[in-house]
């Protein structure tokens, strides 16, 4: 894949900056994340500074004497580069670039790298380039690097075609290629979807902000083998696995990307298909990091992206995870935050196992919620039907009479149907 903002230089240092448009706005939070991300994608931050306004400076983000505040401290620090707590327009990119005399990027920028960076599978980097690619549409001037290198000679309109024409022409039509590519690979997600929908196993989506320990738990529940780190956005691509419960009741249990505050749009629309996941699935498996001062944001946030991608009316179970660290989040403040959105609350630590055993009865209880209740006596005849019940359904009382089999069980609704319909 090309990367075209992939950040290579290591440690490369940089200066933050944030704009704070309104008292008590969590400008420093953001703040704070923008260092762990910058951390993640292998540059050290030399400095912060933050400035009040009312709004954004329209022209250059920040005001002319914060301009000269941010170059003096990148010369006494020896930063290379500035990084903006928000996306910026084209012309502010541009501006502020000229008016600091070093490489400007915003937020945005930082993302997309990290995500180009941590993608393995070909959607995802299919998803990350194509965002990258619709970022860059936008903001021709001032990247770093240039998409062609214009050259006289056959196939060329030659000389006279400004490079800035030709970047728009090769962006457009990578789009084109990419979207091609991307239509073929979400036809498969549908037909394996279509697949997963036909079959009656439950399907559980994992969610949450990014490194909330949705990896770890994951893996708690299925040895998934999946990549473990303490920074944001260690994975990307989502990975399902099955899982069975207690009563033999089979799951599918499917994480997806992390959530973050400003997640770009571009971002949200590359990876629908990615997080559409959440949208078919049976129930929802919000995680939250309890030992996160700023757990109630964060989960804000998720819910804000679940609205964002029409995820609504499913059960959620929001699952307080890292109990084991040594500060958590107060319980009656925990309790306050799931108030009116989860149906059930559970804390665990994926980390050492503790509460699991409660997760997974939790999320057994909550499926029945959603099975019908079937008595029935089946003809000797129609035993394969035992075995779809027995399968994908929870049975309570199996009986062998002499007139046939007495089933007692519970059944996912879909399944329910498709017995009495054969």
């Amino acid at each position: 894949m090309n990367n075209m903002h992939n950040t290579e230089e290591k440690e490369e240092r940089v200066i933050l900056v944030g704009v704070m448009t309104r008292q008590g706005e969590d400008t420093q939070d953001s703040l704070d994340e923008l260092k762990e991300l910058g951390k993640t994608a292998g540059i050290v931050t030399a400095g912060v500074v933050i400035q009040r306004l009312e709004s954004q400076n329209p022209a250059t983000y920040i005001g002319k004497g914060k301009i000269e505040e941010v170059r003096l401290l990148a010369q006494e620090e020896g930063a290379e580069c500035v990084v903006c707590d928000d996306e910026l327009s084209p012309a502010q990119l541009s501006n502020l670039q000229d008016a600091l005399q070093m490489k400007v990027i915003d937020r945005t920028i930082l993302i997309l790298d990290i995500f180009a960076q941590h993608a393995t599978s070909r959607e995802g980097k299919i998803q990350v380039e194509l965002a990258q690619l619709r970022y860059r549409a936008t903001r021709l001037v001032g990247m770093r690097q240039s998409l062609s290198r214009l050259g006289g000679g056959i196939g060329t309109r030659g000389p006279g075609e400004k490079k800035l024409e030709m970047d728009r022409r090769l962006i457009k039509e990578r789009i084109s290629q990419l979207k091609k590519e991307l239509e073929q690979v979400k036809k498969s997600r549908e037909v394996a979807r279509g697949q997963r929908q036909k079959s009656p196993i439950p399907v559980v989506a994992i969610v949450g902000y990014t490194n909330a320990g949705k990896s770890t738990l994951l893996n708690c529940l299925t040895d998934a083998g999946v990549l473990e780190e303490n920074q944001l956005f260690a994975t990307l691509d989502p990975t399902t696995r099955k899982r069975k419960l207690e009563s033999g009741q089979e799951i599918l249990l499917t994480d997806t990307v992390g959530f973050i505050r400003k997640l770009p749009h571009h971002l949200i629309e590359a990876f629908r298909s990615t997080l559409e996941e959440a949208k078919y699935a049976d129930v929802i498996l919000h995680i939250s990091d309890a030992s996160n001062p700023s757990a109630d944001t964060h989960m804000y946030v998720v819910y804000q992206t679940l609205r964002e991608l029409d995820v609504t009316g499913k059960p959620i179970i929001t699952v307080f995870n890292k109990m084991d660290a040594r500060e958590m989040v107060p319980e009656e403040k925990r309790i306050a935050l799931t108030d009116h959105q989860a149906d059930e609350v559970v804390c665990v630590s994926a980390r050492n196992g503790e509460g699991i055993e409660h997760l997974l009865q939790v999320i057994e209880k909550t499926l029945q919620q959603k099975k019908h209740l079937m008595e029935e006596l089946f003809p000797y005849d129609q035993a394969g039907k035992i075995q779809l019940i027995r399968k994908y359904g929870q049975i309570l009382e199996e009986d062998y009479r002499e007139d046939g089999i007495f089933v007692r069980a519970f059944l996912p609704v879909d399944l329910y149907h498709k017995i009495h319909q054969e």
